[in-house]
């Protein structure tokens, strides 16, 4: 089978597309450093660096049609997330860009779609959005299955809420992927290995710091004894201090008053301003860490890039490049590989 990756960022989908045995053959990607991102992990991709508006069917010629192909991504969600109510409404051009993605599946006509977002499309505009896709894919042709999964339930140590809508030619319609784990895997689980960092780290490439403690690590391992993108925000020491009152599952409210006279009215902050992790639970949403300051289980500091990618299910020779912040955006936009990978192995069979 061979995929088309629309949307690409740094390569989530695409990474749980070619577990599968998928070959990635395009991805398109208008962001420049998620695309070198994007290239440096998936060298025998052709990937185009451009807005999607402007890419054509026949620049994706590289496809053997007597194969199947099955095209997929995520257009930008940010205007259907339930955390933005600033521009969660057809004023948002970004929320349109799904017709793009509806017009390259219908110049292309592959035999199956992967359309992934939010949880909040759902509900951006009564639904109106996702009638729209679905409404579009039916007239094309396509069967549609629709069903929200959770990452924990699929092996990654995060909990994270993702619609897929999954559009056959054939007439194909299923149920969602079963749970591949019995148990949800936890922090402890995914960073307990990992190097031993400082705020402000910068070091990059750092040896572990112990051997794998569990099966998780090992399979994120690849065999390594060293591991990429030990990068941490540098964080003011006022920061540093407001971390040190903050419990496992604790946030802001934990913090003494006087340190927080910098809020207007603290009372304001959401439940993910301040969060420390809680070691013996999946994560809360990986999405901007560094914005929500998300905090280390055991040290006082932000986590580090390849912390966060952990916690996202990126194995540890995937490497991110880039700016800190660039980095931090690209692991928090991306799709968690093992969730991707119940979706397209459901394909596949």
């Amino acid at each position: 089978m061979q995929g088309i990756d629309i949307f690409c960022g740094a390569g989530g989908m695409s990474l749980g597309a070619a577990a599968c045995g998928i070959d990635v053959k395009y991805a398109v990607e208008i962001d420049v450093n998620a695309g070198a991102t994007f290239r440096l992990n998936h060298e025998s991709t052709e990937l185009l660096v451009q807005d999607v508006r402007a890419v054509t069917n026949d620049r994706l010629k590289n496809v053997n049609r007597k194969q199947p192909l099955v095209v997929f991504g995520g257009p930008p969600c940010q205007g259907f997330s339930t955390s933005n109510q600033t521009n969660r409404n057809f004023a948002n051009d970004n929320n349109w860009l799904f017709l793009e993605y509806i017009r390259l599946v219908r110049e292309m006509m592959p035999d199956w779609v992967v359309f992934e977002n939010v949880k909040g499309l759902v509900e951006t505009e009564n639904g109106f959005f996702l009638d729209a896709v679905l409404a579009r894919f039916k007239k094309l042709g396509y069967a549609t299955s629709v069903f929200i999964l959770n990452s924990a339930d699929f092996g990654v140590p995060q909990r994270r809420n993702r619609l897929f809508i999954v559009a056959s030619l054939n007439g194909c319609e299923f149920l969602p992927p079963r749970p591949t784990v019995s148990q949800a895997r936890t922090v402890r689980e995914a960073l307990e290995d990992l190097p031993v960092l400082e705020n402000g780290d910068c070091r990059d490439l750092v040896f572990y710091k112990s051997n794998a403690k569990s099966i998780y690590a090992r399979q994120m391992r690849k065999g390594l004894r060293r591991c990429w993108n030990n990068l941490v925000t540098q964080n003011a020491p006022h920061i540093i201090e407001r971390y040190r009152y903050i419990p496992q599952g604790g946030n802001w409210e934990d913090i003494p008053n006087r340190l927080m006279t910098n809020y207007t009215d603290v009372t304001r902050c959401h439940t993910g301003i301040y969060r420390r992790l809680l070691d013996s639970e999946p994560s809360v949403v990986i999405g901007n860490f560094r914005k929500n300051m998300l905090v280390h289980p055991w040290e006082d500091r932000g986590l580090s890039v390849r912390e966060a990618a952990r916690l996202q299910s990126f194995p540890d020779n995937f490497r991110f490049v880039g700016s800190i912040g660039y980095q931090q955006q690209q692991v928090g936009n991306a799709v968690p590989p093992l969730q991707a990978k119940a979706v397209f192995s459901l394909i596949v069979r």
